[in-house]
């Protein structure tokens, strides 16, 4: 068995449709999303290469020391990641969060939809272009399951080089 990289699950957050996204204890996933998640823009959210948005609880306890008015779920992910490499969670990367199993797809590009949460509205500060490991990332779901905060991820080591 390859060795990994392990963090934990700190948030998990959905909506109705947009932002921020509610917190829950626990969720259902499958192939195309969170259970009870809707995205407000399906044109640029959602579906089965999008299924659902990760990020690093690191990088928000950053953003609020520089004075952005962040939280989990403000920026639209539905799983907050603490303990991993962040900058190592890349497209092609696989974890395992709990028992459900993803691939990151792509980086997520911030939008004006969330220019509130910073500091003179310049969501550009988690654009992988203007400020590469700051992005939050998307993830096709290869094996659903049920999420709980608190449950292990994996960062496997082969992708983790």
């Amino acid at each position: 068995m390859s060795s990994a990289l392990e963090g934990r699950i700190t948030g998990l957050q959905r909506s109705n449709g947009g932002v921020p996204k509610l917190p829950v204890d626990a969720a259902a996933v499958s192939e195309q999303g969170m259970e009870g998640d809707r995205q407000r823009n399906r044109r640029f959210h959602g579906g089965p290469t999008r299924a659902l948005c990760l990020y690093s609880q690191e990088r928000i306890d950053a953003l609020l020391a520089e004075g952005h008015a962040i939280e989990p779920g403000a920026v639209g992910e539905n799983v907050t990641i603490a303990g991993l490499p962040w900058e190592h969670v890349r497209p092609g990367a696989r974890l395992t969060l709990g028992d459900v199993e993803v691939e990151v797809t792509s980086y997520t590009a911030p939008c004006d939809n969330i220019a509130h949460v910073f500091l003179d509205g310049r969501f550009v500060r988690i654009s992988q272009r203007v400020h590469p490991g700051w992005s939050r990332v998307y993830v096709r779901v290869h094996h659903g399951g049920a999420l709980r905060v608190g449950d292990v991820v994996r960062l496997h080591a082969a992708d983790a080089g």
